[in-house]
């Protein structure tokens, strides 16, 4: 089961978002999104926990909790919507 886990410090890593979920089961795997330009987390990340009862348990221990000074949000994540690309306005070019 996949979870979505934000409002993250971006000075966490993955290995410590797979240290927090650990406790509460199998994790097989754990990742922050990075902003491609910068780098730097975008507050927000993925585990995918073993099943659907370590999902849980996780979910109800650190949803809310402090997590390297921020409150995390942790639910179940959703599918990803695909977003048609081109209808964005572009920023003009200086």
């Amino acid at each position: 089961m996949k979870l979505y886990v934000g409002n993250l410090a971006w000075s966490l890593s993955d290995n410590d978002l797979l240290d927090q979920f650990s406790a509460f089961g199998e994790v097989r795997s754990a990742s922050i999104v990075m902003d491609r330009d910068t780098n730097r987390s975008k507050g927000f990340g993925f585990v995918e926990m073993a099943n659907a009862a370590e999902a849980k348990a996780a979910i109800d221990a650190l949803n809310g909790k402090d997590m390297a000074g921020r409150a995390v949000v942790v639910n179940e994540a959703r599918p990803r919507q695909e977003r048609p690309q081109g209808d964005r306005p572009r920023r003009p070019r200086f």
